[in-house]
């Protein structure tokens, strides 16, 4: 796509623990967009990121607005002739049979932003929201909604200039995101309230500061702007985005670990994975071969032991996976950032007069907004996660016996009379707690509908906000990990490291000095979480020492 429309205006932090780490709105950077063209069609998780995380502009297409606008004729064919619609010309859930006044439908439209309004808790980070627009603004691209076109370069606006609305942060059941995603229809009719530039004014007040101007809402447009699951699918954009880098750094802590531990590295043999092809295995293990290439231990000869624990010898199994969870969470992801999610749907006819704009079409009612196999991606990938999760601390307490790593007890060179490492071992403990807590899974709650309609739900929203909390647990977890395993590297003196270890030592060393005698550990491993393994340079580095592998 090389020409678009662009939109009106010019491109926050975090307040949760569930975005706390993941990188700022720095806008544009190396290998990252200054723009990405909204076509409703190609939005990936890198676009989303982009735009929530690095404030990339978001640009239309040139083949938006027309095709909006042929869907729009298809609504107002639709409400000139009176044709009994869902939410068009007939009131919403258990009261889709009352048919609305004809003078009343635009007034209904505002009607059903305010009425559905009622989100509560905490504002969500203004990435997730930022995400959550893109998201809207991209399903919205793609056709399908019936909504009036200048609302979507409104949003647009909004995205660019920074107008973020203030959306709390529980609401959402996953059958739509409705009662969050309204907020953001409060904004976009100059009511509710929005961030601009670190704060918080009214709607109207946070669009004029903008040089946006308020919609006014037509037929169906309240409903479109409620409808949907982006919320779910931006948020889905971003853990999934972070959840690969994760899984990168998971990776270059265990190859730190295998070089401190001196572990033998036969069971990465591709002959051997070949006999029982698990999903994931043979990519993860190339992967760790990679790090590890350029140095003494991908030769099994150097190896202390026939056979390690199995947090290490099968560490290619976990991983790969969490490699298959998120390549399944996201062909579930996919349909939901590029397609419609409305109900009901327009569908235009492609033949419709240009100069008048009108020709046949027909709305239909639709599932397209329900999410379980998003949902269920989330749940699964949570898991995975879990699993991550445990090996990590077991690794990390394989590394404080001395008995199994031939290294002084708890990576102390004073011997037994120091804790050494000790006690950060019940920190990994608490903190692979929490993340088993947080992965329960989401999607087979009880469900509760309006008058038994509304009679099933995913929690697809909520399955993915508690990955952020995760994804940041378990980055403070391989954080534990890495400061150990630098220790055993310090201490076993290998002759060689392989490239990714030496790249991960290197910079836990640049801040944190080897322990000598006892010290408190608790901020050496927030330093390490946050400026190693969250630093850009060190995972770009890592992704592109695993590049290729497979």
């Amino acid at each position: 796509m090389t020409s678009a429309v662009g939109a009106t205006g010019t491109t926050g932090t975090s307040s949760t623990t569930g975005m706390k780490g993941m990188a700022g709105m720095t806008g544009p950077y190396p290998g990252r967009p200054e723009a990405v063209i909204v076509d409703g069609r190609t939005l990936s998780c890198e676009d989303v990121a982009a735009v929530a995380l690095h404030g990339a502009r978001v640009v239309l297409a040139d083949e938006v607005l027309p095709r909006l606008a042929r869907d729009r004729a298809v609504v107002d064919d639709v409400v000139d002739r009176q044709v009994p619609t869902y939410g068009l010309t007939t009131g919403l859930g258990s009261r889709s049979s009352y048919a609305l006044p004809r003078d009343e439908l635009a007034q209904f439209s505002v009607r059903t932003v305010r009425g559905r309004a009622n989100a509560v808790g905490d504002p969500l980070p203004v990435p997730v929201v930022r995400a959550a627009l893109v998201a809207r603004v991209n399903g919205l691209a793609g056709g399908g909604s019936g909504v009036s076109p200048e609302i979507v370069p409104l949003l647009v606006g909004m995205l660019n200039s920074r107008v973020h609305p203030v959306v709390p942060e529980v609401g959402s059941i996953g059958a739509s995101d409705l009662c969050q995603m309204a907020h953001v229809g409060l904004v976009v009719i100059g009511e509710g309230r929005a961030e601009l530039v670190g704060e918080v004014l009214d709607g109207a007040a946070a669009l004029r500061r903008a040089g946006l101007s308020p919609a006014e809402l037509g037929p169906k447009d309240g409903h479109v702007l409620c409808s949907a699951s982006p919320l779910a699918a931006g948020h889905g954009g971003l853990v999934l985005h972070e959840a690969a880098t994760v899984l990168t750094l998971a990776q270059a802590v265990t190859a730190l670990t295998f070089e401190g531990f001196r572990a033998n590295t036969s069971p990465l043999d591709a002959r051997v994975l070949g006999l029982r092809p698990a999903p994931g295995q043979s990519r993860a293990a190339a992967e760790l071969l990679a790090l590890l290439a350029g140095g003494d231990l991908t030769d099994p000869r150097q190896a202390r032991r026939v056979q390690d624990p199995i947090s290490l010898r099968c560490a290619a199994q976990v991983h790969g996976a969490l490699h298959s969870a998120l390549d399944f969470a996201d062909a579930a992801l996919d349909p939901e950032l590029n397609g419609s999610g409305d109900n009901p749907v327009v569908l235009a006819d492609t033949d419709t007069d240009s100069n008048t704009g009108t020709g046949t079409g027909e709305i239909l009612s639709s599932g397209n907004f329900h999410t379980p196999a998003l949902a269920l991606a989330f749940d699964t990938l949570a898991l995975a996660l879990t699993q991550t999760a445990a090996i990590s601390a077991e690794r990390m307490r394989r590394l404080l016996n001395p008995g199994l790593s031939g290294l002084p007890a708890n990576l102390s060179p004073y011997g037994p009379e120091r804790s050494g490492f000790a006690p950060l071992a019940k920190t990994a403990q608490a903190l692979v707690a929490e993340i088993r807590l947080l992965s329960a899974p989401v999607s087979t709650d009880p469900r509760h509908g309006a008058d038994g309609v509304e009679d099933d739900s995913t929690n697809a929203a909520l399955g993915a906000r508690r990955l952020s909390t995760m994804l940041v647990r378990l980055r403070q977890l391989l954080a534990v990990e890495a400061l150990a395993a630098a220790q055993a590297v310090d201490l076993a003196s290998p002759a060689a490291l392989g490239r990714g270890p030496v790249v991960l030592h290197a910079a836990i060393r640049e801040l944190v000095p080897r322990l000598d005698d006892d010290r408190p550990c608790g901020a050496d491993v927030d330093r390490v979480s946050d400026a190693v393994l969250g630093s850009d340079e060190v995972r770009s580095t890592l992704r592109a020492l695993t590049r290729g592998a497979s």
